[in-house]
């Protein structure tokens, strides 16, 4: 378990900070704004992550929040009944990962009705003549047209708020210690370091995708999004009683039950 050890040392040392989680949503914004004036300033030359069939966009970014998901299920889990021993209590704290798939796929569905209702098929990529019958992205796609509208960046919202929703988990990790249990010490290590792996992917594709894709606007509303949806979470709804609550930062919830009602 050294390697990982040593793999995971510098790593929580960068990632599991109240400073990083302060942060890192103006860095997100930082990196929209300075890819976009990249993309602004000149034609960029062609590179592999300019292309959409990249191994980490084809492998990952597609999959954003399935890799998500499924790698914060086990963390908070094990970790959050490691520390309240309260089987509802972290049935409650994995609900946060229902409440993240009901922002996705709420948020990604308006993306694609506003893109519908903002749009006109066109006969080829110059946009010059008009398919009239087509009425819809669908339909344009199967007459052989080209559609073009307000098309919010769905990546630029998911990568957003899959990465600060990761780094607000692994804050359990300021209280948590598994140094007495080495099977639970390596099972969690191994977690936290593919979850930080998976967040340096995220805002690594983010970057990608503001220097590379999508108009500044698009790129703009759909990192808004991604905020709003994390803020009205994690630094609203999260904090009232009747919610899946924010991950334990107090040791002395290693003892105590979860109170619903406060």
């Amino acid at each position: 378990m050294e390697p990982l050890d040593r793999c995971a040392r510098p790593l929580r040392t960068a990632l599991v900070r109240s400073s990083m989680r302060l942060w890192l949503p103006w860095g997100l914004l930082g990196l929209m704004l300075g890819g976009s004036l990249l993309k602004a300033l000149g034609p960029l030359p062609d590179s592999y992550m300019s292309s959409k069939r990249n191994l980490l966009n084809i492998y990952f970014v597609k999959l954003a929040w399935a890799w998500t998901f499924w790698l914060l299920l086990p963390f908070i889990a094990i970790t959050n009944y490691r520390l309240s021993r309260n089987v509802l209590g972290t049935l409650r704290r994995i609900s946060t990962l229902l409440v993240g798939t009901v922002a996705w796929y709420v948020c990604t569905s308006l993306f694609l009705h506003i893109e519908d209702f903002t749009g006109s098929c066109y006969k080829s990529p110059a946009l010059d003549v008009l398919f009239q019958e087509h009425l819809s992205k669908w339909q344009c796609r199967q007459g052989g047209g080209f559609w073009h509208g307000f098309d919010i960046s769905g990546h630029s919202f998911l990568l957003t708020y899959c990465a600060l929703m990761i780094v607000e988990e692994m804050a359990v990790l300021h209280v948590l210690n598994t140094d007495r249990s080495p099977r639970l010490h390596a099972v969690v290590n191994a977690l936290f370091v593919a979850l930080s792996f998976l967040t340096l992917i995220w805002v690594w594709m983010f970057f990608c995708t503001a220097l590379y894709f999508h108009d500044f606007s698009q790129k703009l509303f759909g990192t808004l999004v991604g905020l709003s949806a994390w803020y009205g979470t994690y630094r609203f709804w999260y904090l009232k009683s009747f919610s899946p609550g924010l991950p334990p930062q107090n040791t002395s919830l290693s003892s105590k039950k979860p109170n619903c009602s406060r």
